[in-house]
């Protein structure tokens, strides 16, 4: 059950915005099996001057950057996690984004840092958690 968060540039058109959030959607099915139904995404566009990234860091070429924050339960191994990373790019590439200009940045967290309303940790709840088709990673 991750939540996404996508900052990218008022300059890339708005139909482009839909197209990277399914494709980030679509690795995360893919790569992590994510429920194709678990969408907790926000797409965040930003005016170019916005973005101060470094264009050449670690030999990168970094001219357009569409910056996608992953937040998710800890569980994921080194594989998984680049498998994401690198089916999130293929699935931006698809759609005009550059390899180079996606970030992305993972974070983990425990399962007990998650309230999807009321006020509960529905993330605790291995029944309920189960019904909607995740199966949480095994501590």
């Amino acid at each position: 059950m991750p939540f996404v968060r996508i900052t990218l540039s008022t300059d890339r058109p708005e139909p482009m915005h839909a197209a990277v959030a399914e494709g980030v959607r679509r690795a995360l099915v893919s790569a992590i099996g994510v429920p194709p139904d678990d969408r907790f995404l926000i797409v965040d566009a930003q005016p170019a001057a916005a973005f101060h990234v470094d264009r050449h860091f670690l030999d990168g070429d970094r001219r357009d950057p569409v910056l996608v924050e992953i937040t998710l339960t800890r569980g994921r191994t080194r594989d998984m996690k680049l498998a994401l990373y690198q089916a999130i790019v293929a699935n931006l590439s698809e759609v005009g984004v550059r390899p180079d200009d996606v970030l992305i940045l993972l974070r983990e967290s425990e399962r007990e840092d998650w309230s999807l309303g009321g006020g509960k940790m529905q993330l605790l709840d291995e029944e309920l958690v189960r019904k909607y088709g995740w199966s949480p990673p095994e501590a």
